[in-house]
């Protein structure tokens, strides 16, 4: 087998990932409104996949940087494969999109355009347009400007063509920005009969042009969507007379300026009005010129509204309680008594929301101390700290600034932190905290207790219910004080620990993790049991592949449970015959990372916040943590026993991107995500019963 064929290059296994996105939206098994949202999920997907991975390569090539070894393929050429693959997803999308639009009419539900008002909602329209949406457009003539105006990343724009046919060479080009961010994409309109009819904001739009430019003396005018797609990488450079607060927030204020990665524009636009706008906003194929449909953003699609009915979008699935913390009056007490273990969404996020309020009004605790790397937009957690700091606790707060995307947010919480005097750390230079770690420290008899969470996601209620992730409150000592050390670390960054018990980068994961493998192997020499299991987002690391790739080569049997990159070929005869990977794509975004080494049948688990790239393991701080409670890993083990049954959303991932739905010869159906809430779900009605029996 050829080398390079070893390792799947990582952009391309990406838009493999999406494509699974966008296989949830064709799933006719899927309720219709949740196919639009998954359609929005697989933009919003793309937007981010351009702003840094194909800009990324793009720089590369600007700067002429020699970086084969790094992409696995010549920039110039992976860009060209980027360009022929998302040009075919595109395609695939359109198709969905149609097909969805035609399940929903035998629904009633009619998603319309301007030329298909009645002339009730022709009025109506009028009047919406007039009322609430014409104080909001900003249009520019194009031809009294010597340069093309800027065009933000994330809005949509109308390239307006205005003419009077009757005047020859009589054109001319104005631009108008849809104000998605003051006005909602989509408009309900009244009923025509049982027809339910929604149209997009952008046609709203082009129904009123004329009277947009009512001072011109045109008679036709044309509308069609562009959007331009920009390089989101931070600029911070190395001025040690700034703050780093300063520097990212300039960052972000740039952010805004950065170099075009990507234009799609409407398909059906005149050819001469292209080359217009390519020409003036000095862009060419090599910008990724993309071909689309006439509508773009469909990011927006996740908030279709729902005019149909309960039976088009998922049955609610509402988080269910813990059975060990359910009617219990302290959390912490509960805590000291045995290791919890919370897995989100199927069980409440409020929990963990509810142990901090709790610390924060416990007059034994003395200190609270959370790392932060994305926060939700009104985050009961900060909220929770705030109180903690009024009422008299040491608050240390880590938040990570470069969290890409949540930069402003992080900044925004950060200075509300340090007006009530918590201590707000930027972290370290260099080495972004993507660590979930909780120590809550309390002077109990006298005595210091630690109580430690280390989570696979973030402390995030807006993530926690739509993100899969494992949280484990423990005051197991052997965990909770070493965390406890690294917070002693953050706050000052010259001490350094060896660790007994968590594996930490960038120093000591990478090595522990190697000799879990190797221990793996020297068991399968010696004719022992030996298995690894990864539940993972991304497997990327190269040396690690190949640490994989050795111990299959001895027999270890290797399972991989992949959300979305993953560079490893499995089922290669030679190289990979004994790695079987697949991936999950249903309702909830996988997102916990678990790892379990067979260890001759005395199991090795641990939860981490982690995936096996060579980021996470060498230029950021992780944590993975053990789980040592006997019960806590039997339960990690259902977890992966439910996804490596599933037969109904498992793919299977192989070298040819096929994303077949992985199939097996069980009669049963197992859809493991509902698999899991269902389980979850009995623990309580388990738990009522006995109390019940009990009373």
């Amino acid at each position: 087998m050829r080398k390079q064929k070893e390792i799947i290059n990582r952009e391309l296994s990406w838009l493999s990932f999406n494509e699974r996105v966008l296989q949830e939206a064709g799933d006719k098994t899927t309720p219709l409104i949740d196919r639009l949202k998954f359609l929005g999920i697989f933009s919003n997907n793309l937007d981010e996949f351009f702003k840094v991975r194909v800009a990324t390569i793009k720089r590369m090539v600007d700067l002429k940087v020699s970086s084969k070894s790094i992409l696995g393929e010549k920039p110039n050429k992976l860009l060209s494969q980027i360009q022929d693959r998302v040009v075919q997803l595109q395609q695939n999308f359109q198709s969905i999109y149609q097909a969805i639009l035609n399940e929903l009419e035998k629904e009633n539900i009619f998603i319309i355009n301007e030329t298909q008002l009645s002339d009730e909602q022709a009025s109506y329209v009028k009047h919406y347009f007039e009322d609430k949406v014409l104080p909001a457009l900003s249009p520019i003539m194009l031809s009294n400007l010597d340069s093309f105006p800027f065009l933000k990343d994330k809005s949509i724009y109308l390239a307006t063509k205005l003419f009077d046919p009757t005047i020859k060479k009589n054109v001319e080009y104005a631009l108008i920005e849809i104000p998605t961010a003051v006005i909602p994409r989509f408009l309900v309109l009244p009923n025509i009969g049982k027809k339910k009819c929604v149209i997009l904001l952008d046609d709203v739009i082009r129904f009123n042009l004329k009277e947009v430019f009512t001072i011109f003396p045109y008679t036709h005018f044309e509308a069609y969507t562009i959007k331009l797609t920009r390089d989101a990488e931070l600029d911070i450079d190395n001025d040690v007379t700034k703050s780093f607060l300063e520097k990212v927030s300039k960052g972000v204020s740039g952010r805004k300026k950065g170099q075009p990665v990507r234009f799609v524009y409407d398909k059906t636009m005149p050819k001469a009005m292209l080359k217009y706008l390519t020409e003036m906003l000095d862009i060419d194929e090599s910008d990724s010129l993309i071909p689309g449909a006439r509508y773009h953003n469909f990011k927006d699609f996740m908030g279709f509204p729902n005019i149909g009915g309960h039976q088009l979008e998922y049955p609610l699935t509402p988080p269910n309680s813990h059975p060990d913390i359910i009617n219990e009056p302290s959390i912490l007490k509960r805590v000291m008594e045995r290791d919890i273990m919370l897995h989100y969404p199927y069980q409440k996020f409020s929990h963990f929301i509810n142990m901090l309020r709790e610390a924060a009004i416990d007059p034994k605790v003395i200190s609270i101390k959370v790392t932060i790397y994305r926060a939700a937009t009104n985050s009961k957690v900060i909220n929770a700290l705030i109180n903690a700091a009024r009422n008299g606790k040491n608050v240390v707060v880590i938040i990570e600034l470069q969290a890409r995307f949540d930069e402003k947010a992080n900044i925004y919480w950060s200075r509300k932190l340090e007006e009530v005097g918590a201590k707000v750390l930027f972290g370290i230079q260099g080495l972004k905290i993507h660590a979930k770690l909780t120590l809550i420290t309390s002077k109990i008899n006298n005595k210091k207790v630690n109580f430690g969470a280390i989570s696979t996601g973030n402390f995030h209620e807006g993530n926690g219910n739509v993100y899969t992730d494992v949280a484990l409150l423990t005051a197991d000592k052997r965990i909770a004080n070493e965390i406890e050390k690294l917070f002693d670390f953050f706050e000052n960054s010259y001490k350094f620990y060896a660790y007994k018990h968590l594996l930490v980068s960038p120093l000591f994961m990478r090595n522990k993790l190697v000799k879990l493998i190797d221990n793996e192997i020297k068991n399968a020499k010696a004719g022992k049991d030996a298995f690894i299991i990864l539940k993972i987002n991304n497997l990327v690391d190269a040396d690690m592949i190949k640490k994989l790739y050795q111990a299959n080569s001895f027999g270890v049997k290797i399972k991989l449970i992949v959300r979305g990159i993953c560079s490893l070929v499995p089922g290669i005869r030679g190289l990979s015959e004994n790695i079987e990977a697949i991936s999950i794509v249903d309702k909830f975004l996988e997102h916990s990372r678990i790892f379990i080494f067979c260890n001759n049948n005395q199991g090795k688990y641990y939860i981490s916040s982690a995936d096996w790239m060579t980021r996470n393991l060498d230029n950021r701080i992780e944590v993975a943590s053990p789980v040592y409670d006997p019960a806590l890993q039997l339960e990690l083990k259902m977890i992966i026993d439910f996804a490596l049954k599933d037969n109904v959303k498992a793919r299977k991932i192989d070298i040819e991107h096929t994303n077949a739905y992985r199939r097996t010869s069980e009669e049963k159906r197992t859809r493991s995500q509902f698999e899991l809430y269902e389980h979850y779900k009995s623990l309580i009605s388990e738990k009522k019963n006995s109390a019940s029996t009990e009373n």
